[in-house]
């Protein structure tokens, strides 16, 4: 005779078709028998044994795991997401107890109870995809975070108390976002009705925070703005996602019905919907400076929120692998052969770009009145068309964790720093972040930086040197942090890079911005039938077979975001007496090479540069110490990089000058001998006047070669400036001696 089940086990949850016991026997067989498919262990209870030793409050469940496990159980999950949830929190808490009582023996209870967070859904949806019949769904959408709120306490147990009596009732919970107030004092003596308050300080609240998303530029269809999406976090979420991250996140699409007033319980048909965060993850392809596997927050109160399922032995598996990469003799050479190994060549230029990447080390100095020293590098590249500037950039964007990539024309300058606008919400002015708040602790790209407003590179030259916004808006007075490196790329004027003359007068970019940057790369397009050959040869393998580097040249992309996120974190190199001593001689050597012809071949920027640069190639090699080997390797990228960007073009030599006034020393030379010759010219004829032209006609016979008018002109204003002179139009008048 077939046994009939008993009614326990054909508890239902109302409106569903969720077996409660099935659930919890489905998910517990999942949870004791999933096996890691790279070690086929059992994953979850060597992750749950780490979690109880370690007392983490959170586990993470790959939802792909249990699809494969259980494809029933995992469709029920997306379906009622608020249903299923609690029942494996208490599935998860039962194993976990019984972990818990064979380390630490009988009678022994979990301080704490652990809570689910699922992540790595099968289905990723487009913002603008969500619609109603998502509500009350378990979704997972991946976008940039633009805007977080403050921490706002969410109240979930509250007590009151009878004003009458002063007798306190029992706690009562939230339900679905509402707390009942008694109506009634619940002491037989008084019965007092509409009496109750509540007691504050014996309500316990949660941590919330609102967070708005905006939808990453490769998700938008064309012709399309940015969608956004409104998400809660609450706990240990709150301040894991900053503004500029790119995450990934799942959550339950819900929707609420919005009051006509706040006075007024009429409520509006249309609803508004936002998500409620279950995890967040930071996108895979936008790391390398955060931690692979745990967020840690700035503030101590927290404990660190980890967003992966990965146990201590695949963490330490993938640390030895970067080690075993560090400790290779070639790992300078592989790493420069990995950044953009579809261009050719330039490997100067990827060096300094790797440079850029790693970064120097960020110093505090409090006995001083300097305060903080960057170790964000800057770079530069100058240069003709298509000479793959904009693919450098967009590479470097790809590596980058955070980072905005924008283009000169097309940014202002609140765009790039911050901007106030008013709070649909709380109709309260509020400062949104720009660009270059937003890849705070990342690189900021900027194509076309020739190209950008006078007002947009004004606010550069704080960020470049002081790493710090200053905003005096709208009644918000301000410094935000913009710890960014900048990484920007110009044409020059005409379109073709005319190599008579300097870099200012190339591009039309002030020399105070310029001298900013720590290295600075001319990329020209110079007609070499070798070079073009085998440059033509590597383009056209690219569209019909390998490219020519050998597969273990090239590190793997996840593999080298991984190594830069472990350098970044783990490694923070100090100078050696020896590297330090070796600084200071070639600093010295440098400013050597000018003293005798009185022009400046190298400024405390450059040191200051050096040292960024030294400590960024230590990091590649995750050395602790700076060496004299690294020191040699940055003079010889800084030296490379002012051949050509600081380079005179009238002697050929080094002087920078070129950079930091717009002007050679030998080209400001030229022009006060041009002007004592007019001067000799021009004594002795007091009052009368002289036609520009005709001193040019004369300057070009006395030189015996041609003088063009525009130098006559410049040494003219030199005299003037010198009252000998007045320039009046076309023509010059002497006034003085």
């Amino acid at each position: 005779m077939e046994q009939v089940p008993s009614e326990v086990e054909q508890t239902f949850v109302w409106g569903t078709n969720v077996n409660i016991n099935d659930v919890e026997t489905r998910f517990r067989r999942f949870i004791v028998s999933f096996e890691d498919p790279e070690t086929f262990e059992a994953l979850y209870p060597t992750l749950l044994r780490e979690m109880v030793e370690n007392e983490e409050p959170n586990i993470n469940l790959d939802c792909q795991n249990l699809h494969q496990f259980d494809e029933e159980l995992y469709k029920q999950l997306v379906a009622y997401p608020q249903e299923i949830i609690p029942i494996m929190d208490v599935v998860i808490n039962d194993v976990a107890l019984e972990m818990h009582v064979e380390m630490q023996g009988e009678g022994s209870e979990l301080p704490y109870r652990i809570q689910v967070r699922t992540f790595n859904m099968l289905e990723t949806k487009h913002m603008r995809d969500l619609n109603p019949s998502d509500i009350d769904q378990m979704v997972s959408i991946r976008g940039m975070v633009t805007r977080t709120t403050g921490i706002i306490p969410d109240l979930k147990q509250a007590y009151f108390k009878c004003l009458v009596c002063q007798y306190p009732t029992p706690p009562v919970y939230v339900d679905r976002g509402r707390i009942m107030e008694p109506t009634r004092c619940p002491r037989e003596e008084c019965k007092a009705t509409h009496a109750m308050q509540m007691v504050h300080n014996r309500c316990l609240f949660a941590n919330k925070q609102h967070v708005k998303m905006q939808e990453t530029p490769d998700a938008i269809p064309e012709g399309e703005t940015p969608h956004t999406v409104s998400m809660c976090v609450f706990d240990d979420l709150v301040d894991v996602a900053k503004p500029g991250d790119n995450v990934v996140v799942t959550g339950v699409y819900r929707a609420v019905p919005v009051r006509v007033s706040g006075a007024q319980r009429n409520l509006r048909s249309i609803y508004r919907t936002y998500v409620d965060v279950i995890h967040v993850r930071k996108d895979d392809d936008k790391r390398y400076s955060a931690e692979d596997t745990s967020v840690a927050h700035d503030n101590e109160f927290y404990t660190s929120y980890h967003e992966s399922d990965m146990t201590s032995t695949r963490q330490s598996r993938k640390i030895e692998a970067i080690k075993e990469l560090a400790q290779s003799e070639d790992v300078y050479e592989r790493l420069v052969a990995s950044v953009a190994p579809s261009i050719w060549e330039l490997d100067d230029i990827k060096r300094g770009l790797l440079c850029q990447l790693f970064g120097g080390c960020d110093k505090e100095i409090a006995s001083t009145s300097q305060g903080r020293l960057r170790g964000e590098i800057n770079v530069l590249l100058v240069g003709d068309p298509g000479v793959s500037k904009s693919q450098l950039l967009a590479y470097v964007h790809k590596l980058a964790p955070r980072g905005i990539y924008t283009s000169g024309k097309g940014s202002s300058a609140v765009g790039l720093t911050a901007y106030v606008t008013k709070d649909p919400d709380s109709k309260e002015m509020v400062l949104e972040s720009g660009a270059l708040v937003l890849s705070d602790r990342g690189i900021c790209c900027i194509d076309e930086f020739d190209k950008m407003s006078e007002s947009a590179r004004t606010m550069l030259h704080e960020v470049m040197e002081q790493q710090t916004v200053s905003v005096a808006k709208a009644g918000i007075i301000c410094s935000l942090n913009a710890r960014t490196s900048v990484l920007a790329s110009a044409n020059p004027i005409g379109s073709r890079y005319n190599p008579k003359m300097s870099v200012v007068e190339n591009i039309d970019l002030p020399p105070t911005l310029l001298s900013r940057f720590d290295l600075i790369y001319l990329v020209l397009d110079k007609a070499d039938e070798k070079s073009d050959r085998r440059l033509a040869k590597h383009l056209v393998s690219l569209h019909y077979k390998e490219p020519p580097q050998t597969a273990a040249a090239v590190i793997p992309i996840s593999l080298l975001t991984d190594y830069v996120s472990y350098a970044k974190s783990h490694c923070q190199p100090k100078l050696s007496d020896e590297a330090a001593e070796m600084l200071i001689e070639g600093y010295v050597d440098m400013r050597r090479l000018g003293g005798s012809k009185k022009i400046i071949t190298a400024t405390p920027r450059q040191l200051e540069a050096l040292v960024r640069l030294s400590e960024a190639l230590a990091r590649m090699r995750l050395s602790e110490k700076v060496e004299r080997k690294d020191v040699a390797e940055a003079m010889r990228l800084m030296k490379s990089a002012l051949q050509q960007a600081a380079m005179d073009p009238r002697t050929g030599t080094i002087d920078m000058d070129v950079i930091n006034t717009g002007i050679s020393a030998s080209t400001r030379m030229h022009k006060r001998l041009l002007a004592d010759e007019l001067k000799s010219m021009l004594l002795g004829t007091a009052g009368n006047e002289h036609s520009i032209g005709k001193l040019v006609s004369e300057m070009t016979g006395r030189a015996g070669t041609s003088i063009p008018e525009n130098e006559v002109r410049e040494a003219l204003r030199l005299l003037q400036d010198d009252e000998f002179l007045v320039i009046r139009g076309d023509t010059v008048v002497q006034v003085g001696m």
